[in-house]
């Protein structure tokens, strides 16, 4: 369940990371970014787990 969770949240903060890099997603410690193949590879590993992290907290909030 967890997998399924943290990777729907990379998906997420992948699509959304233009707009998020204002607050500074995507520039965190666990965010991998890299070049090749004439390309820029993002895995933002650090804001997903921040955003997760938020979510689940969120919730038991809202419990």
């Amino acid at each position: 369940m967890w997998l399924f969770v943290f990777i729907l949240a990379s998906i997420v903060v992948s699509a959304l990371l233009p707009y998020l890099e204002r607050f500074g997603f995507g520039r965190l410690p666990l965010d991998l970014r890299f070049q090749a193949f004439g390309r820029e590879w993002l895995f933002p590993l650090g804001s997903a787990l921040l955003l997760s992290i938020f979510a689940w907290v969120m919730a038991r909030l809202l419990r």
